[in-house]
């Protein structure tokens, strides 16, 4: 499996096919199980499968890591009426897996608008909450250190001043490109150029439309993103050839195509199973 690729396959059975120790950060958002209408996903499992199934996924981004390797996970708080403290129970999770947290972002977004759910208006018999921030939860992979070249660290003193208060105001993506929950841009830029150096791998389990990718060509590193929708990652290899490298930077290759990874057990395979399975049976009920 080469990297500077987009991926179309089950997370699990991408990153099991790596080489490992190969990869230097993954960042990635995945599916919050709450039944956003995801391309060729499926978001409705139980909690504790859903759970078990990203484990797994976690296990296999553990494998291809470098020693020293990180990873930043966006999670959030899901629901007022039937919280989750999902952020919790990933990070459990996850370091369950053999992480160690190094890091909790806050990255504060200020979509509250016009707002309506108070819950009891100016009252204290049941107000809510409503989150206006989301977390990046940063991990790494054995040694706290990630061994590389300072040379090709292109950070500079004011951005590592800033990036290193862990209060980070970025507004939400507008530009949807027709993702229900796409990254800013801005947001994936510091964590790239906070996290890696120019030239490392840079991965996202359930890239969407690319913005991981598209950020990693721009600032130099090698990326690889993966998602079980065809319609998104078409939409990410469009990302990627459109991103120019900034100046200094190494030209990064962009692919051809698209690349077809067969097999998984996600929930964006179960769901194409259920699909074939109704396209199979159709004929047979017209008939009917």
């Amino acid at each position: 499996m080469a990297v500077d690729r987009i991926v179309r396959g089950d997370a699990r059975t991408v990153l099991n096919r790596l080489p490992r120790e190969s990869v230097h950060l993954g960042i990635t958002s995945p599916p919050y199980n709450v039944g956003i209408r995801y391309a060729g996903y499926s978001d409705d499992r139980s909690y504790a499968e859903y759970r078990r199934w990203l484990k797994g996924v976690w296990r296999a981004l553990y494998r291809a890591l470098v020693p020293g390797g990180r990873f930043a996970l966006n999670i959030a708080p899901t629901s007022i009426k039937n919280f989750r403290p999902i952020h919790h129970d990933l990070a459990r999770d996850v370091t369950d897996v053999g992480f160690t947290l190094r890091a909790e972002i806050l990255w504060y977004k200020q979509t509250m608008g016009r707002r309506t759910a108070w819950g009891s208006w100016k009252s204290p018999s049941n107000p809510h909450v409503i989150p206006s921030w989301e977390y990046v939860l940063v991990f790494s992979k054995g040694p706290m250190r990630l061994e590389g070249d300072r040379a090709n660290a292109d950070i500079t003193a004011k951005e590592f001043q800033s990036f290193s208060d862990a209060f980070w105001h970025i507004p939400p993506e507008r530009n949807r490109r027709g993702h229900p929950a796409p990254f800013p841009d801005e947001l994936i830029r510091r964590l790239v150029k906070f996290y890696s150096y120019r030239g490392n791998v840079i991965v996202d389990m359930f890239g969407g439309t690319g913005t991981v990718a598209a950020v990693a060509r721009r600032t130099g590193r090698h990326y690889l993103s993966i998602d079980s929708s065809r319609e998104y990652s078409e939409l990410a290899l469009a990302r990627v050839r459109s991103a120019s490298p900034e100046p200094g930077a190494p030209i990064v290759p962009i692919p051809a195509q698209v690349l077809e990874v067969p097999g998984g057990s996600g929930p964006g395979s179960a769901l194409r199973r259920r699909e074939k399975e109704t396209r199979r049976q159709l004929p047979h009920r017209m008939a009917q």
